[in-house]
Protein backbone atom coordinates (compact mmCIF):
# COMPACT_ATOMS: atom_id res chain seq x y z
CA UNK A 1 0.00 0.00 0.00
CA UNK A 2 1.30 3.11 -0.59
CA UNK A 3 1.56 6.15 2.23
CA UNK A 4 -0.08 9.35 1.59
CA UNK A 5 2.72 12.11 0.45
CA UNK A 6 2.79 15.30 2.57
CA UNK A 7 2.83 18.07 0.79
CA UNK A 8 5.54 20.75 1.70
CA UNK A 9 4.79 24.28 1.75
CA UNK A 10 7.16 26.77 0.84
CA UNK A 11 8.55 28.73 3.93
CA UNK A 12 6.12 31.71 3.56
CA UNK A 13 3.48 29.62 4.15
CA UNK A 14 4.54 28.18 7.21
CA UNK A 15 4.67 31.40 8.97
CA UNK A 16 6.25 31.39 12.41
CA UNK A 17 7.04 27.83 12.31
CA UNK A 18 9.37 28.03 9.57
CA UNK A 19 11.27 29.97 11.69
CA UNK A 20 11.56 27.90 14.44
CA UNK A 21 13.52 24.80 14.30
CA UNK A 22 12.51 21.26 13.77
CA UNK A 23 14.35 19.52 17.19
CA UNK A 24 13.86 21.09 20.28
CA UNK A 25 16.38 22.41 22.65
CA UNK A 26 18.22 19.75 25.12
CA UNK A 27 17.77 19.82 28.92
CA UNK A 28 21.46 20.64 29.25
CA UNK A 29 20.71 24.35 26.97
CA UNK A 30 17.89 24.84 29.20
CA UNK A 31 19.69 24.48 32.04
CA UNK A 32 22.42 26.29 30.81
CA UNK A 33 20.55 29.71 29.37
CA UNK A 34 18.29 29.30 32.90
CA UNK A 35 21.54 29.24 34.87
CA UNK A 36 23.58 31.68 32.94
CA UNK A 37 20.89 34.39 32.13
CA UNK A 38 20.86 35.63 35.48
CA UNK A 39 24.60 35.66 36.18
CA UNK A 40 24.42 37.79 32.89
CA UNK A 41 22.05 39.69 33.74
CA UNK A 42 24.01 40.35 37.06
CA UNK A 43 27.37 41.41 35.34
CA UNK A 44 25.29 43.23 32.87
CA UNK A 45 24.11 45.47 36.20
CA UNK A 46 27.10 45.58 37.86
CA UNK A 47 29.08 46.57 34.68
CA UNK A 48 26.31 50.10 34.30
CA UNK A 49 27.12 50.54 37.74
CA UNK A 50 30.74 50.81 37.89
CA UNK A 51 30.04 53.38 34.32
CA UNK A 52 27.72 55.38 36.37
CA UNK A 53 29.77 55.56 39.16
CA UNK A 54 33.05 56.36 36.95
CA UNK A 55 30.78 59.05 35.50
CA UNK A 56 30.06 60.83 38.70
CA UNK A 57 33.81 60.71 40.13
CA UNK A 58 34.95 62.34 36.78
CA UNK A 59 32.27 64.76 36.89
CA UNK A 60 33.02 65.27 40.48
CA UNK A 61 36.74 65.72 39.73
CA UNK A 62 37.07 67.30 36.64
CA UNK A 63 37.39 70.70 38.47
CA UNK A 64 39.84 69.65 40.99
CA UNK A 65 41.76 68.06 37.75
CA UNK A 66 41.72 71.98 36.30
CA UNK A 67 42.44 73.88 39.69
CA UNK A 68 45.47 71.76 40.49
CA UNK A 69 46.80 71.18 36.41
CA UNK A 70 49.54 73.36 36.99
CA UNK A 71 50.74 70.74 39.91
CA UNK A 72 49.26 67.15 38.39
CA UNK A 73 50.81 67.83 34.83
CA UNK A 74 54.26 67.77 35.79
CA UNK A 75 53.70 65.19 38.50
CA UNK A 76 52.38 62.99 35.99
CA UNK A 77 55.51 63.61 33.68
CA UNK A 78 58.27 62.40 36.36
CA UNK A 79 56.09 59.61 37.09
CA UNK A 80 56.02 58.48 33.85
CA UNK A 81 59.89 59.23 33.69
CA UNK A 82 60.39 56.97 36.88
CA UNK A 83 58.86 54.49 35.77
CA UNK A 84 60.20 54.46 32.62
CA UNK A 85 63.91 54.54 33.52
CA UNK A 86 62.88 51.88 36.28
CA UNK A 87 61.76 49.40 32.82
CA UNK A 88 64.92 50.11 30.64
CA UNK A 89 66.99 49.75 33.45
CA UNK A 90 65.68 46.55 34.74
CA UNK A 91 65.94 45.62 30.72
CA UNK A 92 69.48 46.44 30.71
CA UNK A 93 69.93 44.60 33.58
CA UNK A 94 68.76 41.60 32.08
CA UNK A 95 70.57 41.88 28.95
CA UNK A 96 73.47 42.19 31.01
CA UNK A 97 72.70 39.60 33.03
CA UNK A 98 72.06 37.11 30.13
CA UNK A 99 75.11 38.48 28.01
CA UNK A 100 77.71 37.30 30.63
CA UNK A 101 75.65 34.33 31.31
CA UNK A 102 76.49 33.93 27.49
CA UNK A 103 79.68 34.66 28.02
CA UNK A 104 80.25 32.30 30.75
CA UNK A 105 79.33 29.54 28.38
CA UNK A 106 81.27 30.11 25.78
CA UNK A 107 84.33 30.01 27.58
CA UNK A 108 83.41 26.96 29.27
CA UNK A 109 83.11 25.38 25.81
CA UNK A 110 86.24 27.23 24.85
CA UNK A 111 87.93 24.93 27.56
CA UNK A 112 86.88 21.46 25.75
CA UNK A 113 89.49 20.21 23.46
CA UNK A 114 86.60 18.59 21.06
CA UNK A 115 84.68 21.92 20.84
CA UNK A 116 88.25 24.02 19.83
CA UNK A 117 88.87 20.95 16.93
CA UNK A 118 85.42 21.67 15.52
CA UNK A 119 85.86 25.61 16.11
CA UNK A 120 89.11 24.88 13.68
CA UNK A 121 87.81 23.08 11.05
CA UNK A 122 84.88 25.29 10.60
CA UNK A 123 87.39 28.23 10.42
CA UNK A 124 89.57 26.09 7.60
CA UNK A 125 86.65 25.35 5.67
CA UNK A 126 85.08 29.20 5.99
CA UNK A 127 88.99 29.97 4.48
CA UNK A 128 88.57 27.66 2.28
CA UNK A 129 84.68 28.58 0.18
CA UNK A 130 86.28 32.28 0.58
CA UNK A 131 89.24 30.90 -1.00
CA UNK A 132 87.15 29.39 -3.60
CA UNK A 133 84.92 32.19 -3.94
CA UNK A 134 87.49 34.61 -4.32
CA UNK A 135 89.47 32.27 -7.04
CA UNK A 136 86.33 32.06 -8.93
CA UNK A 137 84.85 35.78 -8.78
CA UNK A 138 88.71 36.77 -10.12
CA UNK A 139 88.45 33.95 -12.82
CA UNK A 140 85.20 35.97 -13.72
CA UNK A 141 86.62 39.45 -13.98
CA UNK A 142 89.19 38.02 -16.00
CA UNK A 143 86.41 36.84 -18.72
CA UNK A 144 85.20 39.88 -18.57
CA UNK A 145 87.52 41.70 -19.06
CA UNK A 146 88.80 39.85 -22.12
CA UNK A 147 85.29 40.26 -23.83
CA UNK A 148 85.61 43.80 -23.17
CA UNK A 149 89.34 44.04 -24.37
Amino acid sequence: MAEPRQVQRPREEQGIKGLLPEKRPSTSQVLAVVTLLPVGGTLLLLAGITLTGTLIGLAVATPLFIIFSPVLVPAAIVIGLAITGFLTSGAFGITALSSLSWIVNYVRRMRDPQWMEQAKRRAQEATRQAGQKTKEMGQTVESKAQEGG
